[in-house]
């Protein structure tokens, strides 16, 4: 399928950072931003580090995941610089000389050790915006993360550029591409770990390039929301796979989950499929000025209205809700914020100058409580799942009346069902950036 070049996007994207860069300055009273990339951190008592994360505060700037002990600088009315660090080193893979889209909107300082960069950076420290981890210091450069700043930057994430969708676009054909080579290791009777390997050769990205663990979970490991164990030897018989996987375009993420019956178990095939109608119609609702707290109430009496047409509760799905028996079935939320991280930021900002818009009663695990507004991505992933803990709750709460344990009991070896789509949200009908990847490789 034709996607948008992310290059031709890029200068009105650094023109939106620039802005909302020079307001958040504004708020907090400073003169720079500097933004430092990121450093490797070793483990404990070993000469080992850990996976390299870069600053999502960096990335969102520039398409650069791989670039340790480096500095973006801005100073409203200023070309923005990168201080690009480009060690000699013979032990590991250097950063190649600075190229592609982004070179010309940047004045690029190379530097050959961490410190050479002292010189590069502001001298006024106090007049500095430093966004960064505590393990980014550098002499006396020290992020200082002030709240104003953040609030209002990361509050505006939320409002996706044309360049950071294209990106996303580009990490929705990445990703399905693996969950298709996923969907046929397991028809053809893979082990856990051997669709993860399939998953992973076929988007071209590994652990370390993913934006999260793969859930890749069969029959009744489907009932572990973040299942990331991989067995290596193949359930017999299989009856279900769960799969949720994304992968990464220039740093921004993909989230995808689908669920697949085994041929032959044509009552779970049902239940998926009801599942995927409803979820379906919950993506239109990504519409501007549409409270996403309701959309995840709404998701709620949807997925207890098919749970009671499948004659697994017994009472109304407002009653399931009311009482707490529909967190059983489905105990998270119904998504969440998307882009440069997976669990993007600002979900919960009452505003750009903070604050903290609550979830509903009873609702802990909700990730985002925002109206929806043009601009933003989001996940919609409605579940319905057979969770022996939650189930045994239900029961202890005086509710067992409003389960029908004999058909729990049918469903449990299949452990559960999730659906996954990003949806981006528009001045009309909500984009589903998803669905058509899925329609267009077959």
């Amino acid at each position: 399928m034709n996607l948008p070049d992310p290059g031709a996007l890029y200068s009105d994207h650094l023109g939106v950072l620039a802005r909302r860069a020079d307001e958040a300055l504004a708020r907090g009273g400073f003169d720079h931003l500097v933004v430092p990339s990121g450093r490797l951190h070793y483990q404990l008592f070993d000469d080992r580090d850990y996976p390299y994360a870069v600053n999502p505060q960096f990335k969102t700037w520039l398409p650069l995941t791989r670039l340790p002990d480096s500095w973006l600088v801005y100073t409203p009315g200023r070309r923005p610089q990168l201080v690009y660090h480009q060690p000699h080193d013979y032990w590991h893979a250097v950063p190649a000389a600075p190229s592609g889209w982004w070179v010309e909107h940047f004045d690029i300082h190379i530097i050959r050790t961490p410190e050479e960069a002292l010189a590069l950076l502001p001298r006024d420290l106090a007049r500095c915006a430093i966004l960064g981890e505590p393990q980014s210091a550098l002499g006396g450069v020290v992020p200082n993360n002030p709240q104003p700043v953040i609030d209002y930057l990361e509050y505006q994430r939320a409002f996706k550029t044309p360049y950071e969708i294209a990106l996303m676009r580009q990490a929705q054909v990445h990703a399905v591409r693996g969950h298709r080579a996923a969907e046929a290791a397991f028809r053809a009777g893979a082990s856990e770990f051997a669709i993860h390997m399939a998953y992973c050769s076929a988007v071209g990205q590994d652990a370390n390039e993913l934006p999260y663990g793969n859930i890749i979970a069969l029959n009744e490991h489907a009932a572990v929301l973040h299942y990331t164990d991989l067995c290596h030897a193949a359930p017999q018989p299989a009856r279900s796979f769960l799969i949720d996987a994304g992968a990464s375009a220039y740093g921004y993420a993909s989230d995808i989950t689908r669920t697949y019956a085994a041929a032959g178990h044509d009552e779970f095939q049902a239940l998926i499929d009801a599942v995927d109608a409803a979820q379906r119609n919950m993506c239109t609702k990504v519409r501007g000025g549409f409270d996403y707290k309701q959309l995840h109430i709404d998701a709620h009496l949807a997925l207890m209205g098919i749970l009671r047409d499948f004659g697994v509760i017994t009472v109304s799905p407002e009653a399931a809700l009311a009482s707490g028996v529909s967190a059983a079935f489905f105990p998270h939320g119904i998504g969440h914020l998307i882009g440069a991280q997976v669990h993007d930021v600002a979900g919960f900002a009452a505003s750009d100058r903070g604050g903290h818009i609550e979830r509903p009663a009873g609702h802990p695990y909700l990730r985002m409580t925002r109206v929806l507004e043009p601009g933003m991505v989001v996940t919609i992933e409605p579940g319905v799942y057979f969770i022996d803990m939650l189930l045994d709750e239900v029961k202890k709460a005086g509710n067992g009346a409003s389960v029908n344990w004999e058909r729990v009991d049918f469903f449990r070896p299949y452990g559960g069902i999730r659906i996954e789509d990003e949806v981006l949200c528009t001045d009309g009908d909500a984009d589903n950036l998803t669905r058509p990847v899925f329609a267009a490789q077959g």
